[in-house]
């Protein structure tokens, strides 16, 4: 992977065009939605209905990425109009050599709409330099990282941006992005970066967890007050000290009886904390306590099967849950005590790997599962029963939740999706076959 990467224009699988490879020139072509686990022709194949998105682009990066975590920016708030966009992120490779591995910082920019017609198509080419403007463009700054990175989360203290890794080797590093920032935005930074190997060394490092591990989680709250979990079932609680270090905790906090797969602070209880397990429970913890008497409230048996991930809705107090089982729930924490999710919803035919709130829209929330989906919801959304559709509409429609909204596919393995929550409504989200960032006219 070079540092000057250029991104490509990605192909989704949406439609099924039974007429040719190029359903344009062929009149008599017969175009249908496809939905996930249909069966598709011989004479049939599956093209991307590119009206159906805003944003859509792809980027490589040679190792694949399994986790990573949107930088916010100074480039402004809202930003739903001013093509073409830039985002930052930093991902954690999961190369097949462990000594290989980076965390990658990033920057994505150039990134224009979708074409909307052919007519537009012809405006946007009238001139080589106007192709060569609408090119997306890629700039990556590496950082050495011992192990393949299990997840990467992002904080700001004091405006210095800073990550949280979790090793395969069973440690966790915090990194200071600002240099590799810096040089993603100055070609001549840049130039010095690589030439003199300039990536930064972790400030700080913990030892303590007694295996490896993929929970961890910064408090929105509190400014570089973290969380991390491990696979011996090990929560600890890591405070900022002054000089740019921390305290780890060496008492674990306990309760669960397996494996700690994600944590997500309160977004505005200062000392709430939630974690799910391969244990199948929902843990609700008040960190002010002693770490053996913490955990307030337990939902035992949430999932059939591990659960892997959650949300916590930053409006309302509804936390999100995935497991193995592909189920994805809605938690009422007012409801809590009576063990009941408040929504259910199967969709997805494999576990689902990712969940996230719109980081504004308290009802509608995204997923992602190991069966190569990715699922927008909206909770707010009931079946129209006086809509007009043919009978075929109805039947592919029966088996569908009328609050999913809209399914991406194209990704192979997908790990892990995150809203950008300066640009409303675009998605980032990685697989073994690399990153995809859209958005579509559904939100």
């Amino acid at each position: 992977m070079s540092v000057n990467d250029k991104m490509d224009e990605s192909e989704n699988d949406m439609e099924t065009d039974s007429g040719g490879e190029n359903c344009s020139e062929d009149q008599n072509a017969s175009i249908k939605t496809y939905l996930p686990g249909q069966a598709i022709n011989n004479d049939e194949e599956l093209v991307c209905d590119e009206s159906t998105y805003v944003l859509y682009h792809q980027a490589q990066t040679g190792a694949p990425c399994l986790s990573f975590d949107i930088i916010q920016d100074d480039l402004g708030d809202n930003r739903t109009e001013q093509f073409p966009l830039t985002a930052y992120i930093v991902a954690g490779s999961q190369a097949e050599r462990s000594h290989v591995n980076n965390l990658i910082v990033m920057k994505m920019s150039n990134m224009n709409k979708v074409k909307a017609t052919e007519k537009d198509e012809e405006d946007e080419s009238d001139s080589d330099s106007d192709d060569e403007d609408q090119v997306p463009e890629l700039e990556c700054a590496l950082i050495h990282h011992h192990g393949c990175v299990n997840r990467v989360r992002v904080t700001a203290i004091n405006n210095r941006p800073l990550a949280a890794s979790w090793s395969e080797m069973g440690k966790v590093y915090i990194w200071d992005l600002s240099h590799p920032l810096q040089a993603v935005n100055v070609p001549h930074v840049m130039a010095s970066y690589v030439r003199n190997n300039e990536a930064p060394k972790p400030l700080f490092t913990f030892t303590g967890h007694q295996s490896e591990g993929f929970a961890v989680d910064w408090s929105p709250t509190k400014p570089g007050v973290l969380a991390t979990g491990d696979c011996k079932k090990n929560i600890h609680l890591w405070k900022p000290l002054e000089g740019g270090t921390w305290h780890v905790d060496q008492r674990a906090y306990t309760g669960h009886t397996a494996s700690v797969e994600d944590l997500q602070w309160s977004p505005n209880e200062p000392y709430v904390l939630a974690s799910c397990s391969v244990d199948k429970s929902i843990r609700v913890w008040d960190m002010r306590a002693a770490p053996q008497k913490a955990c307030m409230i337990t939902t035992e048996d949430a999932h059939e099967l591990d659960i892997n991930v959650i949300s916590w809705n930053r409006k309302e107090p509804f936390i999100l849950s995935g497991g193995d089982d592909g189920v994805i729930k809605v938690w009422d924490l007012r409801q809590f005590k009576k063990e009941s999710a408040v929504a259910t919803f199967k969709h997805h035919t494999a576990p689902i790997t990712s969940v996230e709130w719109h980081p504004t829209d308290s009802t509608v929330y995204a997923a992602s599962g190991s069966d190569d989906q990715i699922s927008l919801w909206d909770l707010a959304v009931e079946r129209d029963a006086e809509a007009e559709r043919t009978a075929q509409e109805e039947a592919e429609l029966a088996n569908l939740p009328p609050q999913l909204l809209f399914i991406h596919q194209g990704q192979t393995e997908i790990k892990e999706l995150h809203w950008h929550p300066q640009m409303p409504g675009v998605i980032i989200s990685t697989a073994l076959s690399g990153f995809n960032i859209f958005r579509t006219i559904s939100v």
